[in-house]
C-alpha cells in the first residue's frame, strides 16, 4: 500500500488557490475572511484530509485553546447540567474543554490538575474552594488562571461564580420546619475537602439552632453521594428512638436513596416520613413521590464561569465573585406534620 505524504497548509492554499496567510486565517480568524474564501478553503481542507498541526500553532502563539477541567465525580448527573454549559461556550468561542475525574480525592485532583498544565492549557475550572494550599500554589506557579465553581467564595481570593449552599440549605431546613417538622435528620455528603457538603451541613444546623433544636451524630449521617449509600443511612436513622419525621438530603441522589431505602421498609413517604433534596436534577421530578428540593441554577453558572475565565486570559483584570439565587421547588416529597399527634 502507498503511504501518502500528510496534507500540508501549502496543499490546502494551491487546491483553493489562495496563499498559506488566508488559510491561516480561515483557520484562526474565520471571521476575518470573506465568505466565499471561507467557503473554498474548507472545501480544500475537506478534499485533502488537512489536519492543522496546532502543537506548532501552540507554540507560536503561546497559547493552546484549551481548558482544563476537574470535577469530583461524572457517575452522576450534579455536574452535567453545568459543565455542558460550559463546552457550550468555550467552544464558541474557538476553546476546547479537557475534563478530568477527582473521586473527591485531593490528592487525586492535584495529580490531574498537574497532568492538565503539562498539556499547557490556558486556564482552569475547579469545582468548589475546599483543596490543599499545595494545589494552589502548583496552579500559581504557572500563572494559569482559575475559576472556582459551585461556591460563593467565602474563604479563598481566587474568582468563584456560583451560589450560597449555607443559605441554601438553610432555606430549606426552615421551610421543613415551617411544615411543622421537629424531628429532623440529615444525610449529608462527605464534608472533608467538600466546602459544598459541609456548608449545606451548617446551614440546616444555623436554623435548627433558631428553633433550639440540634444536628448532633443521632441524626446525622455522611455518605458517598450514591442510591445504596442514601439507602444504608435511612436505615441507620431509622434505627433511633424515636425516628425522624423529615430527612433533610445533602444532594438529590442521596435523597432518591432514602427514598429507595424507605420503600423497602415500607416507610410512607411523605405521609410517616418526608424526604428533601438538593440541585433538582433531572431526577428529582419524576420520582415518586416528586422531590421537594433546591434549584441550582446550573447552566447560568456554567456559561457565567467559562465567560469570566475567557475573559481573564483575554487580560481583562478579575471582577468580583458572582453569587447566584436558589430557589425552593416544593413537590410532594414534604408534607406537614403535626408533632402533638404522632
Amino acid at each position: 500500500m502507498e503511504n501518502r505524504r500528510p496534507a500540508r497548509i501549502e496543499d490546502v492554499a494551491r487546491v483553493a488557490g489562495v496563499s498559506t496567510a488566508t488559510v491561516s486565517r480561515c483557520l484562526n480568524n474565520p471571521s476575518t475572511v470573506r465568505e466565499a474564501t471561507r467557503l473554498t478553503v474548507e472545501a480544500a481542507i475537506s478534499e485533502l484530509g488537512y489536519t492543522p498541526n496546532f502543537g506548532a500553532r501552540a507554540l507560536a502563539m503561546n497559547r493552546t485553546h484549551t481548558v482544563g477541567a476537574v470535577i469530583p465525580t461524572m457517575e452522576n448527573a450534579i455536574f452535567a447540567r453545568g459543565f455542558q454549559a460550559v463546552q457550550e461556550r468555550l467552544s464558541d468561542a474557538g476553546t476546547t474543554l479537557l475534563i478530568a475525574s477527582s473521586g473527591y480525592d485531593p490528592d487525586r485532583e492535584a495529580s490531574q490538575i498537574r497532568t492538565l498544565l503539562q498539556r499547557g492549557v490556558d486556564g482552569l475550572l475547579l469545582v468548589g474552594e475546599s483543596r490543599p494550599d499545595s494545589t494552589y500554589d502548583l496552579v500559581a506557579s504557572r500563572g494559569v488562571p482559575i475559576v472556582l465553581i459551585w461556591c460563593s467564595g467565602e474563604k479563598t481570593d481566587h474568582v468563584c461564580v456560583g451560589f450560597d449552599n449555607r443559605q441554601a440549605a438553610q432555606q430549606m431546613a426552615r421551610t421543613v420546619l415551617d411544615y411543622g417538622h421537629r424531628r429532623i435528620a440529615m444525610v449529608a455528603g462527605i464534608t472533608a475537602w467538600n466546602d459544598r457538603a459541609a456548608r449545606r451541613v451548617e446551614g440546616v444546623r444555623q436554623a435548627l439552632a433558631a428553633e433550639s433544636l440540634t444536628l448532633d451524630e443521632a441524626n446525622l449521617v455522611e455518605a458517598d453521594y450514591s442510591l445504596e449509600a442514601g439507602a444504608q443511612a435511612l436505615r441507620r436513622l431509622m434505627s433511633e428512638t424515636p425516628r425522624p419525621t423529615a430527612i433533610i438530603c445533602g444532594n438529590d441522589v442521596l435523597a432518591a436513596g432514602v427514598l429507595k431505602g424507605a420503600r423497602q421498609m415500607n416507610i410512607a413517604v411523605p405521609e410517616e416520613l418526608s424526604i428533601t433534596g438538593f440541585d433538582d436534577i433531572d431526577l428529582a421530578s419524576v420520582l415518586d413521590p416528586a422531590l421537594t428540593t433546591v434549584h441550582v441554577p446550573h447552566r447560568r453558572m456554567g456559561w457565567t464561569a467559562a465567560d469570566r475565565l475567557l475573559a481573564i486570559q483575554s487580560g481583562a483584570p478579575p471582577e468580583g465573585n458572582i453569587s447566584f439565587a436558589t430557589d425552593l421547588v416544593i413537590r410532594a416529597s414534604l408534607t406537614r406534620h403535626n408533632e402533638r399527634s404522632s
